[in-house]
């Protein structure tokens, strides 16, 4: 009975808003095969968040569902002889993002009113909108990764954050000849957004 008053009353008294966001990213793509390599490029995103914050202790939960557009450009390395030739392949994806957040605001008593920094971190589910259109380069339907931030709200509406996300698993089906058995990626992306809390 305690505990359930408890929940109660926590539920009552979070701070519950809702938002728009919106940032960039810059994809940081990691092969293990030296045959291939990747140059950073960026993209964008944006959406819709609400956070959930426990009143005193600063602690909280925020998630996103996010439009998030990827680009990468990619390198082959085929050897010709007794030379090494290369080819460049630019490929962008579409994903429906989702990030869901630990954070942890920082008490300033006497600019809190203006300026909260924070930090966050957590996991992200990225679905792909996209077919693969290119028989060369294929990436697979779901990529996830962990998240780790620092952010700054300001006049209590808007925060500005940036994050980098560690690619978890293997988002590669097939690159060239390379069998998936042989050939790892994982996709390691900065991103930077601003939210406005409503």
């Amino acid at each position: 009975m305690g505990l359930m008053a408890l929940t109660f009353c926590l539920s009552a008294n979070a701070g519950i808003r809702f938002g728009v966001k919106a940032g960039l990213n810059i994809n940081n793509l990691h092969f293990n095969n030296k045959l291939f390599d990747a140059g950073n490029r960026a993209g964008f995103t944006g959406g819709v968040m609400t956070e959930i914050m426990i009143p005193v202790v600063g602690i909280g939960f925020d998630a996103s569902l996010m439009y998030t557009r990827m680009n990468s450009r990619d390198y082959v390395y085929i050897p010709v002889n007794d030379a090494i030739d290369s080819d460049e392949i630019s490929a962008g994806k579409d994903f429906l993002e989702i990030p869901i957040n630990v954070k942890y605001k920082l008490s300033l008593p006497a600019v809190e009113s203006f300026i909260k920094p924070y930090i966050y971190t957590g996991p992200t589910i990225a679905f792909k909108f996209n077919k693969n259109t290119l028989d060369y380069w294929k990436t697979k339907t779901c990529q996830v990764a962990w998240n780790i931030g620092l952010g700054v709200e300001l006049i209590r509406h808007l925060q500005v954050q940036a994050s980098y996300g560690f690619g978890i698993n293997d988002v590669v089906d097939r690159m060239g000849l390379a069998q998936t058995s042989d050939l790892k990626l994982k996709n390691n992306y900065w991103t930077v957004t601003a939210a406005w809390l409503f």
